[in-house]
């Protein structure tokens, strides 16, 4: 039992409270990327991520409805989710920023079968998706995505957020 609990007053929005309320569940940070028709690069952080089934193997994530990142997915019906690994901080700020260069600043590439951009410096696990199922919620659309190759870097520990900050996992020993 905590010893004291804050509640949300009359006057607070709802959604002031859920973004409160998230800001305390730390979650891993992911780059979801695509190229539009045009074969232009698009990128966005993203940490509204989560496996849904393994068979299929399935990842839900949502994007901003107004994104050009999302439009890229929908145009090609293909993405890729890039899972940040601990040094990549300055990766996941750049992708959130909006920076219409960001591209420009990272490695990155898009190899045959590559569903979008690898962030192969700065990502520990890749998974290359096709589009499948969308639900508009709100200003978010949420996307189903089939995985339908997931490369790996063994030797990475992912990047965390929570409480407005990024983190690292913590060095753990195993269970005597």
């Amino acid at each position: 039992m905590p010893d004291s609990i804050t509640t949300r007053s009359p006057d607070a929005s709802l959604s002031d409270g859920l973004r409160a309320m998230m800001r305390g569940f730390p979650t891993g940070v992911a780059v979801v990327t695509a190229v539009d028709l045009d074969g232009t690069p698009w990128g966005m952080t993203c940490s509204s991520v989560c496996s849904v089934a393994l068979e299929p193997p399935t990842l839900l994530v949502c994007l901003r409805a107004a994104s050009p990142t999302l439009a890229a997915v929908l145009a090609r019906g293909e993405l890729a989710v890039n899972l940040l690994h601990e040094e990549a901080r300055a990766t996941a700020e750049l992708f959130a920023s909006g920076d219409p260069g960001r591209f420009g600043r990272v490695r990155w590439r898009r190899d045959a079968g590559a569903a979008g951009p690898h962030l192969w410096e700065e990502a520990h696990a890749v998974a290359d998706c096709r589009a499948g199922m969308t639900q508009p919620v709100g200003d978010h659309v949420a996307l189903f995505a089939e995985v339908v190759r997931v490369t790996r870097q063994e030797d990475c520990r992912p990047l965390l957020y929570g409480l407005r900050a990024y983190g690292r996992w913590p060095d753990t020993q195993p269970a005597s």
